[in-house]
C-alpha cells in the first residue's frame, strides 16, 4: 500500500510539472526606438533634381536645340546709343553686358547660347578690349564691325576666334537699306546675318565644341523650379547712370522679370516689339578711366575679392563680390555673397553692367 501510495505521488508530480513547463511565454512588445528605426528604413531617399540635357549653359533653363549642346556661345557687339534705336535681334540673347565706350556712351555685348538658332542682329559695332576679356570666359565666338586699332595685338595674343563686318568675306554682314532709307547715320546700319553663322562656321572647319573647363553652366542656379528672393530687402527698381546715357530696370512682378528702359524711355527690339527683360540684373561696380586722346576707356575687367556688386532678381537684392581670375581672360565670372560664399541665381535671362562706383540708385 505505501509503495503504491508514493507511486501515485509522483506521478501527480510529474504531471503538475509538465503542465508548467509547457506554458507559453507571451511575446515580448517591440520597443519604441525599433519602430523608429524601422520608420526611417523605409523612408525613400529625395531624388537629386534631373537637369534637362539641354540646359542652356548660360540661362539654366531648358530650351537649347539638340545641335547646340555642348557647342559654343555667340557674343555680338551691339550699337546701344539713342540714335541707333530701336535694336534688333538682342530680345534673344540670353545674356546682355552693357559699359562705357568714349564719351560715356554705352556698348551691348550680347551672348547667345545656341550658335544654330541665331538671329540678325543689328546695329553692330566695334570692338573695345574689354568685352572680348569678358566674352572668352564663355569660350564664345566674338562677331563685330571694326576695331579700335590700338588693341589689334592685344586680340591676337588673344587668339580670339572673331568674325570682323570690316574684313567679312563669309556673307555674315552687311547694310539695312531700309534703315539707310530711313536716315540713320551709316554706323547704325551694320547687321549681323546670325541666320547663317553656323553654316560658316561648320563649313570652315572652326571649333565649335566647348572646351573642356566649359562645360558646366556659366554661374551657379537655383534649382530648376525655385525663384528665390536676394536677401537684401526689396527693390522694385534699379536706375543705372553711366554718364552719357542711363539705363532703368522696373520689376514685373506678375512674369518676375526686370523690364529695361533707355534714358527714362521702354527699350525694346525693333522686330518682335518687346520690351527687353531680364530675370537678373547685376551692378558690377569697377575702375574706369579715360586711357588715350580719343577718349577710349581703360576697365578692370578682373575685379577682385572686395570689389562689390549688387544682385536683383524676384523683387529683392542683396550686395555682392565679383572677380575673374588675375589676368586669365578665359576664367568664369564669379559671384560672391559677402561672407565670401559662392552666389547661386535664378534661372532665366541676365544683364551685367559695368559702371563707375556709386552711381546706380535701388528703390
Amino acid at each position: 500500500m505505501k509503495r503504491k501510495k508514493v507511486v501515485c505521488f509522483l506521478l501527480a508530480a510529474v504531471m503538475i510539472l509538465g503542465v508548467t513547463g509547457c506554458k507559453k511565454e507571451a511575446p515580448k512588445k517591440e520597443t519604441t526606438t525599433k519602430k523608429v528605426e524601422k520608420a526611417e528604413e523605409k523612408k525613400e531617399e529625395k531624388p537629386a533634381e534631373e537637369v534637362p540635357a539641354n540646359q542652356n549653359l548660360l540661362t539654366g533653363l531648358g530650351n537649347l536645340s539638340d545641335g547646340a549642346i555642348g557647342k559654343r556661345p555667340v557674343a555680338v557687339m551691339v550699337n546701344n546709343v539713342p540714335e541707333a534705336m530701336p535694336q534688333y535681334g538682342v530680345e534673344q540673347a540670353d545674356l546682355i553686358f552693357e559699359i562705357p565706350v568714349e564719351g560715356d556712351k554705352t556698348r551691348f555685348m550680347a551672348l547667345y547660347a545656341d550658335y544654330t538658332a541665331m538671329p540678325v542682329v543689328c546695329a553692330v559695332r566695334s570692338c573695345r578690349y574689354y568685352f572680348p576679356a569678358i566674352s572668352q570666359g564663355f569660350d564664345a565666338f566674338y562677331c563685330n564691325w571694326g576695331i579700335d586699332d590700338t588693341i589689334a595685338e592685344y586680340l591676337e595674343q588673344l587668339g580670339l576666334d572673331q568674325y570682323d563686318g570690316m574684313t567679312d568675306g563669309n556673307g555674315l554682314f552687311g547694310r539695312d537699306q531700309d534703315r539707310l532709307n530711313a536716315g540713320y547715320a551709316l554706323e547704325h546700319t551694320a547687321f549681323f546675318d546670325g541666320t547663317q553663322f553656323a553654316n560658316v562656321v561648320n563649313s570652315n572647319g572652326s571649333r565649335t565644341d566647348l572646351a573642356e573647363d566649359k562645360k558646366g553652366t556659366a554661374f551657379n542656379f537655383n534649382g530648376m523650379n525655385e525663384k528665390v528672393k536676394p536677401s537684401g530687402g526689396d527693390c522694385g527698381s534699379v536706375d543705372i547712370n553711366f554718364g552719357a546715357q542711363s539705363s532703368q530696370f522696373t520689376y514685373d512682378a506678375a512674369n518676375q522679370v526686370y523690364l529695361k528702359s533707355l534714358d527714362n524711355g521702354p527699350q525694346v527690339d525693333g522686330r518682335t516689339n518687346n520690351q527687353l527683360a531680364f530675370t537678373n540684373v547685376f551692378v558690377l561696380e569697377t575702375d574706369i578711366s579715360v586711357r588715350d586722346d580719343v577718349g577710349h576707356k581703360s576697365v578692370n575687367w578682373e575685379g577682385g575679392d572686395t570689389y562689390t556688386g549688387h544682385y536683383i532678381s524676384n523683387g529683392g537684392i542683396q550686395t555682392i563680390h565679383w572677380r575673374k581670375d588675375p589676368g586669365n581672360e578665359s576664367s568664369y565670372l564669379q559671384f560672391t555673397d559677402e561672407n565670401g560664399n559662392p552666389l547661386s541665381i535664378n534661372r532665366g535671362k541676365s544683364y551685367i553692367a559695368f559702371n563707375y562706383p556709386g552711381q546706380a540708385v535701388f528703390q
